[in-house]
């Protein structure tokens, strides 16, 4: 996250405003109308919708404002560390902690309020409920009327601040106050920083951007620093410390050798010094400004022996520049650009990874334990071998040489079944024909050729376990032995499909047109395949008797045994037609057509004498009712109440004359 990222912040209401914004919401978003005569449960949950949705409201905004004020701990380093300088780490995550808190308490507000109104006995007790559980979160909020104006503040500077990436190539200016950092920014970027000719001129941190190799670059402005130790050092300065210590940067420390900033060059070489472990593992640049008055070469030479010192110091690199006249200004830049390149460039071909992997790896060298030579053992195959050379004419082709034969890359297709490793080397070769002899190969494909094949060796194996195969004569069938045998068959293969009729997914294996077969068909069907239906018969006769008994038992007196259709309210039916089969027995009405059995008796009337009786039953039950139902209607309606909307969101617009309404 960069600083811009941090100026996406939405406005923080005050505590007021935000009472104003979630009441007036509430009253908005929810019913507003409640009669005393309503049933208890509508009561209670009018009320309860009302607490639930000003709860929901609060969590909403805190949980907004929680989330666009970012963590300290989650972002890049150099921008916690800014605003610990700006804002102070404790207070603002103390203001956010206490945000944290007031959203928990009012959650449990809300519930234990809600909790209550289910027990609501009156329209009177819920409205008072109701009073009291957004007055408790109202009070929550104004204690918060403190955090809430501190980050506003917070945000209100945030979003003054400079647009800076910590991650991006940057140039980071600093030195001594007046030394001509801002005069240098602006000479290099579309920056407009403040100059004056007095110290402390730049009081926060500015960014000005470049280009350079058809890069975007960035180059920060920092405040003047004093040196003095770190706990004396104001928050202007601390900006700076901040800066040099997080970025990944080019420095150019800036010194000016006129002295007319005020300092030294003594002083000025000691706070290089003193902040020479920030510039660790970052290039860094001793810049000479102002050379227009006074260069180095014309120093003294004890004044000349202390920048030396800094130069000999190794991985620094010295640059003369004069911003008035321009004089090594675009040097300058070059340098600094192409110093802070080549290092970025190198830490990323190292990397940490490869130093890690590095230092976990150890080659052993073996140290001989005899005097004895021991020449490595090269095969004498692999010494004959021939050198592979291009422009040799008997060498081994490659795959690249057959591809330049064959038409090159996009004509040249390469074989993939040159390496099959099959029995017979011919077959690689070999296509399967999609038509043969006029026919498609494919319509003689059978997927159930293997259990078909596996189903014929059990059926071979039990004939000739049975000694269906063992004497000669057995084998000379006569005709009418194979039809009964192909019968058997057919008939074996329909009892099977009809068994397959539920993984099917039941389709229908029969036309509708086709019906079922009546027992004349099957025995004759039966019988013309050699089997006996004897069986299946004496079973439908017996069968048919035990329901011809079973009619018999009915209990029907003369008069009813007498009666035509429809004067008894019974018919017999035929379903089966003439073939002999028993009739079944159906209810049907005064018009002769079937409908289903009434009910013997009316179970409403159960323990009653009669319907007159059990109309006075729920008469009494009724009267018994009347006094609680009068009680969970009883309270004050609070339809005399106004709606509680604010004047100013529903007034029209005023016409001359007076507004008496204040």
């Amino acid at each position: 996250m960069s600083t811009s990222g941090l100026k996406a912040i939405a406005p923080v209401p005050t505590a007021s405003d935000f009472l104003d914004i979630v009441l007036s919401k509430t009253q908005r978003k929810t019913p507003t109308v409640i009669h005393k005569n309503f049933k208890i449960s509508r009561i209670r949950n009018f009320y309860m919708r009302k607490v639930k949705f000003t709860q929901d409201t609060f969590d909403e905004k805190l949980g907004a404002i929680l989330s666009d004020f970012p963590m300290l701990d989650d972002i890049h380093p150099f921008l916690s560390a800014l605003m610990n300088v700006l804002y102070d780490k404790n207070h603002y995550k103390l203001a956010l902690g206490q945000l944290r808190t007031a959203r928990h308490l009012i959650d449990h507000v809300a519930k234990d309020y809600v909790r209550l109104l289910k027990f609501g006995d009156s329209l009177y007790r819920c409205k008072q409920l109701k009073k009291a559980a957004l007055g408790r979160m109202a009070t929550i909020m104004r204690r918060q009327k403190d955090p809430l104006a501190y980050l506003e503040q917070v945000r209100q500077h945030i979003s003054r601040l400079p647009a800076i990436d910590p991650n991006t190539r940057t140039l980071l200016i600093c030195g001594y106050p007046n030394v001509g950092k801002s005069s240098f920014i602006n000479k290099v970027t579309r920056a407009d920083v403040d100059v004056q000719p007095y110290a402390f001129t730049t009081k926060s941190l500015f960014v000005g951007h470049l280009d350079y190799k058809y890069l975007r670059w960035q180059v920060i402005d920092t405040p003047g620093i004093l040196d003095h130790p770190l706990e004396e050092m104001n928050t202007i300065e601390m900006q700076s410390i901040t800066a040099l210590a997080h970025l990944k940067s080019c420095v150019l420390y800036f010194m000016d050798l006129s002295e007319q900033c005020g300092y030294t060059i003594e002083a000025q070489c000691k706070l290089f010094h003193s902040i020479k472990p920030l510039f660790s593992g970052k290039p860094t640049m001793l810049v000479l400004n102002k050379i227009d008055v006074m260069r180095l070469e014309d120093l003294p030479d004890a004044s000349r022996a202390l920048v030396q010192e800094i130069l000999d110091a190794g991985d620094v690199k010295c640059v003369q520049v004069s911003c008035y006249s321009d004089e090594g200004v675009m040097d300058l830049k070059t340098q600094a650009c192409d110093a802070l390149l080549a290092h970025r460039v190198d830490g990323k071909v190292k990397g940490s990874k490869i130093t890690s992997v590095i230092n976990r790896i150890h080659v052993a060298q073996p140290k001989p334990r005899d005097d004895v030579v021991r020449a490595p053992c090269i095969p004498e195959a692999v010494m004959a071998r021939k050198k592979y050379d291009r422009n040799d004419p008997e060498r081994r082709p490659l795959l690249r040489d057959v591809e330049a034969a064959e038409g090159g890359a996009g004509v040249y297709n390469i074989s993939l079944r040159e390496n099959y490793l099959l029995a017979n080397p011919e077959w690689k070769m070999d296509v399967i024909p999609e038509i043969m002899d006029g026919k498609n190969v494919a319509d003689f494909i059978d997927p159930d050729i293997a259990e078909k094949l596996e189903a014929l060796e059990r059926e071979e194996e039990r004939l000739e376990a049975e000694g269906f195969y063992d004497s000669e004569e057995d084998m000379e069938e006569s005709e009418d032995e194979r039809e009964r045998i192909a019968a058997r068959i057919a008939l074996t293969h329909k009892i099977k499909s009809q068994s397959l009729k539920k993984s099917k997914k039941n389709q229908s294996r029969l036309p509708r047109s086709a019906g079922l077969a009546t027992l004349s068909q099957m025995t004759a069907q039966l019988t013309r395949a050699g089997l006996d239906p004897g069986r299946i018969v004496d079973r439908a006769a017996a069968l048919a008797g035990k329901r011809k008994r079973a009619d018999d038992d009915v209990d029907m007196d003369d008069a009813d045994a007498d009666a035509g259709p429809g004067e008894d309210g019974w018919m017999d039916v035929d379903e089966d037609g003439d073939d002999g089969t028993p009739a079944k027995r159906r209810k049907t009405n005064s018009g002769g057509s079937v409908t289903k059995r009434e009910p013997r008796g009316n179970r409403a009337l159960a323990g009653m004498r009669d319907s007159a009786q059990s109309k006075k039953a729920i008469k009494l039950r009724n009267l018994g009712q009347r006094p609680r139902n009068m009680l969970a209607r009883a309270g004050e309606g609070d339809r005399t109440i106004t709606t509680k909307m604010p004047k100013h969101l529903f007034a029209g617009k005023r016409k001359g004359g007076k507004t008496q309404r204040r």
